[in-house]
């Protein structure tokens, strides 16, 4: 019961900051945070962890090792104006920076901006969540955005450093499509993306790789739910070596989740981990606010349902990375404490992850004396 009741709280919580919060339409992100924080300092719960980045807000971040450092890919919130809809057009956002650090809980450093809509030529909004990746000496920033057409694709920026700067490819990747790009390299040198969203992600868009009109149509609550994508990546890994295929997601049963289990099926953050030889498929699922994991033998899977990595966070959304360093794993993740519960402002943070002796994860908390529950 009193699980029950604690994330009744994280839920109730922030409609009702929304409602009492009045917006700070300044592009400037500073000032925002500081406004913010007055505004809030009050009635924010305690965390497990502060937020990584207090002078801008930062979100859905993918964490990488390289030249031995952590370096972080996250996308890039501000407040745009644009009101809040179901279709994600509040989440504005319009340029990429990179932060690195030598330790967890360590100095974070903040690279700049390495990339911008408007160095992009097919792009024209809505710069999401990013990943990247390094091959023979290049890094490879991933990216989704829409095109002209209004309709999500996924770029990539090639750089000599982790730390950017990054030159977009004049074309999105051929035939990709939908948002949330994640890179995994096996340990057999193979490169793989996998990508998908629902909702404002357009993946109900699809079907058998073809665009299907703006349409949203979704499988019924007893059809198996909309999948996330894979495809092995090209040598130059500047496109897919093949088509876009299903990720089947599985009960302990074998049967692949429904469309109607809000509670365990795929809405997007697709993450890959590998762990005694074992592959952990971790992904969101959204409107139930959790981070979810299954395992397989294989990066394509199929991946059997197993549990829940992080509980739901303040704010609506969340998006994760999970990266081992040092010996240790970590699972990076935001949430909107920084700005009080404002949905499209979020802080990303990190937390320790632990694999239990029979390969399960321990479920994290955001919220403080919740994670020895």
């Amino acid at each position: 019961m009193q699980r029950h009741l604690s994330t009744i709280k994280k839920l109730a919580y922030p409609l009702f900051t929304v409602l009492l919060l009045t917006g700070c339409k300044n592009e400037n992100n500073n000032q925002q945070v500081e406004e913010i924080n007055e505004e809030t300092n009050d009635t924010i719960p305690e965390f497990a962890s502060e937020p990584l980045v207090k002078d801008n807000y930062t979100a859905d971040p993918s964490a990488h090792v390289f030249e031995g450092k952590i370096y972080v890919y996250p996308s890039h919130d501000w407040d745009s104006g644009i009101p809040e809809d179901d279709t994600g057009a509040h989440f504005n956002m319009k340029d990429y920076h990179v932060y690195s650090m030598d330790s967890v809980g360590g100095e974070v450093t903040d690279h700049g901006k390495v990339l911008d809509v408007e160095d992009v030529k097919w792009a024209s909004r809505q710069m999401w969540a990013p990943d990247a990746a390094e091959k023979d000496g290049k890094y490879y920033l991933y990216f989704p955005a829409k095109d002209e057409n209004d309709i999500f694709r996924i770029g990539v920026a090639v750089g000599d450093s982790p730390a950017g700067p990054f030159e977009p490819q004049d074309e999105p990747i051929a035939n990709s499509y939908s948002i949330d790009p994640a890179v995994y390299k096996d340990t057999d040198g193979a490169y793989y993306m996998y990508v998908g969203g629902i909702w404002g992600g357009q993946l109900q868009r699809y079907r058998n790789n073809e665009y299907q009109g703006e349409e949203d149509v979704y499988p019924a609550d007893d059809e198996p739910a909309l999948m996330p994508k894979i495809a092995r990546m090209s040598d130059d890994m500047l496109g897919f070596a093949e088509e876009l295929r299903d990720v089947q997601i599985l009960d302990k049963e074998g049967n692949p989740l429904t469309t109607g289990d809000n509670e365990r099926r795929f809405f997007e953050a697709a993450w890959v981990h590998k762990y005694n030889d074992t592959y952990y498929f971790s992904y969101s699922t959204g409107d139930t606010h959790n981070i979810a994991y299954a395992t397989g033998d294989s990066p394509y899977g199929p991946f059997t349902y197993q549990g829940v990595v992080l509980e739901p966070v303040l704010g609506w959304t969340n998006h994760h990375s999970i990266v081992e360093y040092n010996g240790k794993w970590y699972l990076f993740y935001h949430d909107s404490s920084l700005s009080g519960g404002k949905t499209y402002l979020r802080s990303m943070k990190v937390a320790e992850l632990k694999h239990n002796e029979d390969g399960s994860i321990e479920t994290i908390s955001a919220y403080a004396n919740e994670n020895a529950e």
